[in-house]
């Protein structure tokens, strides 16, 4: 169960991987009305499989105020404070600081029941960060400014948010997966309202529609509902080290589709997100050797 769960967790961040090559066709799109349109494609297609088990299905909607909190709170406050960081920081310096929850996740995960944290765990997380930094930087240089401190300060709330959501997610196995379809539903509401009290509606074309739809399908859709079930029943530490492995496939998606060419800082990258994916993954290989 935890190994299919680790690997369930693990598709999401394969779909993640998928977010520029697909945000790129949507390029002209507001933010917040791009979050919307996503996420109410995500969480219609939650809602036509709940509906298909009838009134059962529904009642998986009836959860906790605490679990719609956390599962709200997570997925909206994520995005919400990571799109004020790049709208008050250069894009660099906030996806840089934002990108600190995987390491985050393997910190807080040591507070869970049952976790403990090892030396690889931290050394496979800062390696991988390491890494995850080098594609970053390629898009520019990291200059600290005062007059970004806003910006800053969001990127980290950003961070500790997704982090946060993540480990608390573990202490909610009792929810059932299908009520991330209700989280996504009223996750769009507020990114509607928040589109509106600071964007202005741009109508998208049938090409920007077909990027919206898969991203709703794939990144924003079905990457939620594994990670939710990733985080809660699956090794949560080894999905927060693998998790740098997603800027590395990004930019691999984009060499192929040929919107980014190859060098020798990706070729860094791997080596260290590889490598600090293996690292934090000893206590696993240890347990494959003593049973053989």
């Amino acid at each position: 169960m935890r190994n299919k769960a680790t690997l369930t967790g693990m598709s999401a961040i394969v779909m993640w991987s998928m977010l520029a090559l697909f945000t790129a066709a949507t390029q002209g799109i507001p933010q917040f009305q791009l979050l919307a349109l996503t996420f109410s494609v995500g969480g219609c297609i939650g809602l036509i499989f709940l509906s298909r088990n009838g009134a059962k299905g529904w009642k998986k909607l009836k959860q906790p105020i605490l679990s719609w909190v956390i599962g709200v709170g997570g997925l909206f406050g994520y995005h919400f404070f990571y799109f004020t960081a790049l709208s008050h920081a250069p894009v660099v310096d906030a996806s840089l600081i934002a990108y600190l929850w995987p390491l985050l996740i393997v910190l807080f995960s040591a507070f869970l029941p049952g976790e403990s944290l090892r030396w690889y765990h931290v050394v496979g997380a800062i390696t991988g960060l390491c890494g995850a930094s080098i594609l970053v930087l390629q898009k520019g240089e990291f200059t600290f400014s005062a007059e970004y401190s806003f910006g800053y300060l969001a990127a980290v709330v950003c961070a500790l948010v997704w982090s946060i959501y993540s480990v608390l997610n573990r202490t909610q196995g009792s929810v059932p997966t299908e009520a991330v379809a209700g989280f996504c539903i009223l996750t769009a509401i507020l990114a509607f309202f928040s589109h509106l009290m600071f964007e202005q509606w741009v109508m998208p074309q049938t090409s920007q529609w077909i990027a919206i739809i898969a991203l709703g399908i794939g990144p924003v859709g079905a990457a939620f509902y594994t990670w939710d079930f990733g985080t809660k029943h699956g090794n949560i530490k080894m999905l927060g080290v693998l998790s740098y492995s997603a800027p590395l496939l990004s930019t691999l998606l984009l060499v192929i589709s040929g919107q980014a060419t190859a060098s020798w800082n990706l070729a860094i990258a791997c080596i260290l997100i590889t490598g600090g994916a293996i690292i934090a993954s000893l206590d696993f290989f240890s347990q494959r050797w003593a049973r053989a």
